[in-house]
């Protein structure tokens, strides 16, 4: 039976947070909820969060009701990094939080959205999708009438500002809110960040395999080939002997999720001998959530064959080509005629560059898949074909 840990030494403590950037806030008690839980709760309240659930995860504006997209993609991530911080004694609504917010971000059409957005942007610093996360809920999605944004505790900014580690060079949206709020940038993020991380990792290499052979991308016998698979597979064959394939292959899934968490735990706490505190794990010099050296490998070779064979299929990288050129488009007609954006956007417009190229960004990042098709089938008068693969 697994053992759930008590908050160890090393974990985020939500009595002694930094606070939030708008110090209104700071020191008022608020009922029975933490200052993470209040985190958890605003980011699920927020617009934000509700979008993601008409954007990207893998396949664009799916038909199916069955395929993941942001917003349950999300909630699979937080799913697994709860349990791991549990066992590990980290804060888990801290994790909770994290994992929840890390992909606010995206603008429609996924990485596709991404890049268009960025080239739109060369002249004005380019677009990525983290920093917007936290443009977004630092400054763009401003329900309260004392502060902009959410106005989230410091722990929650700076672990999706170095979920992926610590941030040398930042791009101009993180630098902006890093001068205005410091999120010490040059270190590691806390447990709990690196925890939410890996979840996202663990995640959507598992339930990609899901979505994959639904949509006919996959090939099933290359699938149960695959070094990272076969063995679990097999495992899965023997113990499940004429069970219809369908259920073999959830209870793969389910298998491979728990070997993987099985894995990062048992070599994180490896890693945390001797770690005493949260400072020693901002400044240990690398991550001290991980996977074994072995799975990281096995994992770094599955993620190649999953390029290959799902992201970078054929069709993908053609929907993915018809997404960016519909949002450049969007932005061409936005940048010429800002009448035809929404009455707050015009009435919010900078008048100089490079904010009033950002600010038409901003509109269009916000948007969903299907908000972003029917915007421009109104402006050009057409609804572009071949978005949806699946």
């Amino acid at each position: 039976m697994t053992s759930f840990a008590p908050r160890a030494p090393y974990a985020s403590d939500p009595s002694r947070s930094r606070g939030r950037e708008f110090s209104i806030e700071n020191g008022i008690a608020r009922g029975a909820r933490s200052p993470y839980q209040r985190d958890r709760d605003r980011i699920i309240h927020s617009i934000a969060f509700r979008r993601l659930r008409y954007k990207t995860q893998v396949f664009v504006a799916p038909d199916g009701d069955h395929y993941r997209v942001r917003l349950t993609h999300s909630l699979e991530v937080a799913q697994i990094a709860r349990v791991i911080a549990r066992i590990l004694g980290l804060d888990e609504d801290l994790t909770e939080a994290l994992a929840l917010a890390h992909d606010i971000g995206h603008p429609p059409f996924g990485h596709a959205g991404e890049d268009a957005l960025d080239a739109a942007l060369h002249k004005a610093g380019g677009f990525d999708h983290n920093a917007h996360t936290l443009r977004t809920l630092m400054r763009l999605d401003s329900p309260y009438c004392e502060h902009d944004g959410l106005n989230l505790t410091w722990e929650t900014l700076e672990g999706l500002a170095k979920h992926n580690g610590p941030v040398t060079e930042p791009t101009w949206a993180l630098a902006e809110l890093d001068a205005a709020y410091n999120l010490d940038l040059g270190t590691h993020a806390s447990l709990e960040a690196q925890v939410a991380a890996l979840s996202d990792d663990i995640a959507y290499d598992n339930h990609d395999i899901d979505d994959g052979l639904r949509a006919g991308f996959l090939d099933l016998d290359e699938l149960l080939a695959h070094p990272f698979v076969v063995d679990h597979w097999a495992e899965v064959e023997r113990r499940y002997p004429g069970v219809p394939l369908d259920r073999q292959l959830a209870e793969l899934i389910r298998s491979q999720i728990g070997v993987m968490v099985n894995d990062l735990v048992a070599q994180t706490q490896k890693n945390l001998v001797g770690i005493g505190s949260i400072d020693e794990v901002r400044h240990a010099g690398r991550a001290l959530v991980a996977f074994s050296p072995e799975m990281a490998e096995g994992e770094r070779a599955f993620k190649r064959f999953m390029y290959e064979k799902l992201y970078y299929h054929p069709e993908q990288l053609e929907t993915a080509k018809r997404a960016r050129a519909l949002l450049a488009e969007l932005y061409s007609a936005y940048s010429q005629e800002t009448v035809l954006m929404d009455e707050s956007w015009i009435d919010t417009m900078p008048r100089f560059e490079p904010d009033r190229s950002r600010h038409i960004a901003d509109y269009i990042a916000g948007m969903t898949d299907r908000f972003a098709i029917a915007r421009h089938a109104e402006i050009y008068g057409r609804t572009p074909e071949g978005l949806s693969n699946v």
